[in-house]
């Protein structure tokens, strides 16, 4: 969620931490405990949806949330091994099928989806209460074969042990027994002092597969009389196919058919690189009368207008505007953000196949429920008949969980314009090339930010005024109704909204602008990824004009947020902030800043180290972390989504830029649109709060803080403070 929704997980995470047992709704699963007992061989034990143990002994944990790189499946399996007592090599995960009713996200609810960095969250207790319950009911079992009482009866290490008798039984023996035994509605869990693998070093569930070629992605799926689809799309948003000539196309040895679907055209083939070739082969006359004309330019000057103007308030507390009005010193500064593309490793793909009465999915599943929903209104068809196999996905960054299900539907699309002929019931894989993927949309909102702010002689801060310029993500999704209040989309102000800053007359407005037609999507962080940056190096530029040091203006201001301030003197010390940095080499200049953040309810605090040569090269020595995201379940995973997030942050900040020229995306590839290099990647230290509160996100924070906390270094260094994304070499020459 990667990620997507930060207000959806706001308005759910507490009805989800409060409720676990609502959530999972233990007595409703008694029958379903019956009606294990008596199936066939009795060999399955299925306490709950999201544990299955087998008579072979293996505990297959059903993970309800995607796996894309972020290690849920490692993290979700921990947390039922820890309370089953499971051995670590006996547990595996599977992707669990589409099914709200029984996979609800507590965070979303009701709906089946991964995003906004909930899976660890939002499944903390209900999958406690699953190996807590399974383990019960296995004791259960035990007790009644031995005759002993269930007080006297352990479990370590996936056996169940009578010392006094000696004997023992794996939960593979006991799994038929179990499944007869009666659902508790209450039981007991661990206390945290007791967790022998939360905590610990536990091997990742998906690494064995994803290196010895067995991890089945979209991409490897291949199916009987499968037929591979390319599709050609209009250069400009919204543009439409006005004709088309095929006959190039189908020259080529190996394309099976071209079909019109909505705004695209679709080349099916064998294999995906005859389907390019006849894709690219097509002849297409685009009708461009409605679509989208404007240019990068064009938008920068239109928003930097409107920062001008009063906007919309999403904050308001006492009254910055009287406070500006009456100052003696008022800082400002503006900043512009440019449009980014998610650019997975893995670009958008998805097979679809008709079947008797339905249609069955293949797909690196991220918001199940929005998609079941919009194939079933297409083909006409109840949900229910709507099967979806949940398999990795390489990567996404919010991309997959399209608000518009576009690929999908596309996907769909290809298969109904097949029509009754001879490939009517073939199988369609939809394959995206990664210039498809760059061009066609979605993308992080381009943004404008101008703030305000008082400065007293002796360096307070009196009054903050934030104004936002951008697109609305939440604009014309199913969930506008509830994520935008009063014409506010919380998404484009979360981090300036929430600033948790001690100032006393703070306001922030924004602008969504008209006839903006870019699409727009929630990008790893969704609005922090500018908010974070503004909001931090403007406190900088405050900082270093009132004569105070960074972290402890940053502290006088955080008195009542602990949290913030614990991560922040955490990183600080680690760094060694108040030691000087040893100097650069001849002609280079030094530089270190910080910066602290708060999003999907953890706090992360970054000090970064950077060189900065006399052509105005930039090189990140060095990212010191520190994370609070509650109780870690897997700290080396912890730390991994950190380092990731330094090298995706970096990317953006010292690489990134989507830019348009007459409506049409400039960049197709990573020749283009370049990710860090490994001679890029600074040395990450991750250091990680210890905490007894419940889990929080750790897939998407740790980005926010990057980009400011190095823009605070460079100008450390430098005395230069970078207000347009992304770095730009030029402005740091010396």
């Amino acid at each position: 969620m990667n990620n997507p929704i930060q207000n959806l997980s706001r308005r759910g995470f507490l009805q989800g931490a409060a409720g676990l047992t609502l959530g999972l709704s233990l007595p409703a699963f008694a029958a379903k405990a019956g009606a294990a007992a008596a199936q066939a061989a009795g060999a399955t034990f299925e306490p709950t949806p999201f544990l299955r143990i087998g008579a072979d002994n293996t505990v297959t944990v059903l993970s309800k949330h995607l796996e894309m790189g972020q290690g849920t499946y490692t993290g979700l399996a921990t947390i039922v091994a820890e309370e089953l007592d499971a051995a670590w090599p006996q547990v595996k995960v599977e992707g669990a099928p589409a099914d709200a009713k029984r996979f609800n996200n507590l965070a979303f609810g009701p709906m089946q989806g991964t995003g906004g960095s909930t899976a660890m969250a939002n499944s903390w207790d209900q999958l406690r209460q699953t190996g807590a319950t399974a383990r019960a009911m296995l004791v259960s079992a035990a007790a009644k074969r031995w005759n002993v009482p269930a007080a006297e009866i352990t479990v370590r290490e996936g056996v169940v042990s009578h010392a006094a008798s000696k004997r023992k039984a794996t939960f593979g023996e006991l799994a038929e027994a179990a499944a007869a035994e009666a659902v508790p509605t209450s039981v007991s869990l661990k206390d945290p002092k007791d967790f022998r693998l939360i905590g610990k070093h536990a091997n990742r569930k998906d690494s064995f597969a994803k290196t010895n070629g067995t991890a089945q992605f979209t991409q490897d799926v291949h199916l009987p009389g499968m037929l591979v689809a390319v599709v050609a799309h209009s250069p400009r948003f919204g543009g439409k196919v006005k004709s088309f000539d095929a006959s190039k196309a189908k020259a080529i040895k190996g394309v099976i058919d071209v079909v019109a679907i909505p705004g695209a055209v679709a080349v099916l083939a064998k294999d995906t690189w005859t389907a390019k070739k006849g894709r690219d082969a097509l002849s297409v006359e685009w009708d461009d009368s409605a679509a989208f004309k404007l240019g990068t330019d064009e938008m920068r000057a239109t928003y930097q207008a409107l920062g001008k103007t009063p906007g919309l308030v999403a904050r308001k507390d006492g009254d910055a505007n009287a406070a500006l009005d009456g100052a003696g010193k008022v800082v400002s500064a503006s900043y512009d953000f440019p449009f980014l593309a998610h650019a997975a490793m893995e670009p958008m793909n998805c097979v679809i196949q008709r079947t008797a009465d339905g249609i069955e999915v293949w797909n690196g599943e991220q918001f199940q429920t929005v998609d079941q929903g919009a194939l079933a209104a297409m083909f006409g068809i109840p949900v229910e008949k709507v099967t979806i196999h949940m398999l990795y996905a390489g990567g996404s960054f919010g991309r997959r969980a399209s608000t518009s299900v576009d690929y999908i539907r596309e996907a769909a699309a290809i298969v109904k314009a097949l029509g009754e002929g001879a490939h009517a019931k073939a199988p369609v894989k939809l394959v995206w090339m990664r210039e498809d993927d760059m061009k066609a949309g979605y993308y992080r909102p381009m943004f404008h930010h101008r703030l305000e702010a008082t400065l007293d002689a002796d360096g307070s801060i009196r009054a903050w005024r934030h104004r936002l310029v951008g697109q609305s993500i939440a604009k014309g999704s199913p969930f506008e109704g509830f994520m935008i209040k009063d014409g506010v989309d919380g998404l484009s102000v979360e981090g300036a909204a929430t600033l948790p800053y001690a100032i006393p007359n703070l306001q922030v407005e924004l602008h969504t602008p008209a006839g903006i037609d870019v699409p727009v999507l929630w990008w790893r962080s969704v609005g922090s990824t500018h908010t974070a940056y503004s909001t931090e190096t403007f406190l900088d530029k405050l900082a270093a004009e009132g004569g105070q040091d960074p972290v402890a203006l940053r502290l006088k201001l955080l008195a009542k947020h602990p949290r913030h301030a614990g991560v922040l003197k955490l990183a600080a010390d680690k760094a060694g902030w108040d030691k000087p940095l040893a100097p650069g080499k001849v002609g280079e200049r030094r530089g270190r800043g910080v910066a602290v953040h708060e999003s999907f309810h953890s706090f992360v605090a970054q000090v970064a180290e950077v060189t900065v040569s006399a052509d105005g090269s930039v090189k990140v020595d060095r990212i010191v972390a520190a994370v609070d995201c509650g109780m870690a379940i897997n700290p080396d995973n912890v730390r991994a989504q950190v380092e990731g997030s330094v090298g995706f942050a970096l990317s953006a900040a010292l690489h990134g830029e989507i830019t348009l020229k007459d409506g049409v995306v400039e960049q197709g590839n990573f020749g283009e649109y370049a990710p860090i290099r490994i001679n890029e990647m600074p040395k990450v230290e991750v250091h990680i709060v210890a905490s007894a509160e419940k889990p929080t996100g750790i897939g998407e924070p740790g980005v926010p803080p990057v980009a400011p906390a190095v823009a605070n270094a460079i100008a450390a260094a430098t005395g230069k403070w970078l207000t347009r994304m992304p770095f730009a070499t030029e402005q740091l020459k010396a």
